[in-house]
């Protein structure tokens, strides 16, 4: 079996949040960008302290020696037509494929309560299948149009968002063509009632994004039985980096290479800095994929170091 020929990349989250600007507001990017280096991450995803214009963030991230792994769009398809969202990406589309990222994170923010006060269960819902008929059709489209311009659609199903839950990642799936590509979030989909291994088993062919993120079970549990918001749980540490919590890394990096995937693994936990240090705990986060990685791609009967 061939070397799994992945990359091992790095959100900003660790370090700032942008949905919660007072998790990390204050740490500058360059503090970031030279840690997250220093653990040994080879590229960043964006953040919204980063440059927009694809000259400036290419010279940052040069001086640094990353590359973008990709960013993350805010997208609106439940509410407007493929066309309005394929005007509005133009800009954000400019940056990834100026700057070599193959990805785009997109995120469905129309109606979601992922960044409001609003408990999870009121999230928004599409409850007919002609409502997913038509959003799978914009969504088809869209993702049709940034792949010709050489950048993918990684999907991400979230929390607060229409898409969270298995049977809604089902239900986007099967109306959707190979154009749009599936981001596999080991940690919103175990939030979300989910087996990160089962989707990764029913879409590994559509699979071209991996976000890797650990999630506490008691703190999810809390979340649903005191009816918190996304926020709350973010807070209250319902997620962390590989190694720190319930997710079964080795099976999902085992499946991944046995499915063929390449592209890159993303360490990406919503933590207060102030009590999950940044550096402290994105090094964590770097050293279990890492070591995964190495794990799999040693030759049949060696082991690697404790």
């Amino acid at each position: 079996m061939t070397d799994f020929q992945v990359r091992i990349g790095v959100n900003p989250l660790s370090w700032m949040n942008d949905d919660l600007p007072s998790l990390g507001g204050e740490t500058p990017l360059s503090v970031a960008l030279t840690e997250g280096r220093e653990i040994g991450y080879e590229g960043f995803e964006l953040g919204n302290k980063f440059p927009r214009e694809p000259a400036a963030l290419k010279a940052l991230l040069g001086q640094y020696d990353l590359a973008l792994v990709s960013g993350w769009y805010s997208g609106r398809l439940a509410e407007r037509s493929a066309e309005e969202e394929i005007e509005a990406v133009g800009p954000h589309l400019e940056l990834l494929a100026k700057n070599g990222a193959n990805v785009m994170v997109y995120g469905e923010v129309a109606q979601t309560v992922q960044g409001s006060p609003v408990p999870l269960y009121q999230r928004p819902r599409f409850f007919t299948e002609a409502q997913w008929d038509t959003y799978a059709e914009r969504v088809d489209r869209f993702s049709r149009y940034t792949l010709s311009h050489g950048v993918r659609v990684a999907y991400h199903h979230h929390m607060g968002a229409y898409v969270e839950t298995p049977a809604d990642v089902d239900n986007l799936m099967k109306r959707t063509s190979d154009a749009m590509g599936l981001l596999l979030d080991t940690g919103h989909i175990t939030f979300a009632g989910g087996d990160p291994l089962a989707t990764l088993e029913a879409y590994a062919s559509r699979i071209c994004h991996v976000h890797c993120k650990d999630v506490r079970p008691d703190v999810v549990k809390l979340a649903r039985n005191r009816d918190w918001s996304f926020l709350e749980a973010v807070i209250n540490g319902a997620f962390t980096v590989p190694g720190d919590g319930a997710v079964d890394f080795a099976a999902v990096i085992a499946g991944l290479k046995r499915h063929g995937y390449r592209g890159w693994l993303v360490v990406e936990a919503e933590q207060d800095p102030a009590v999950a240090p940044s550096y402290q705990y994105a090094q964590l986060g770097y050293r279990t994929l890492r070591s995964l990685v190495d794990a799999v791609n040693a030759p049949a009967g060696t082991k690697e170091p404790a």
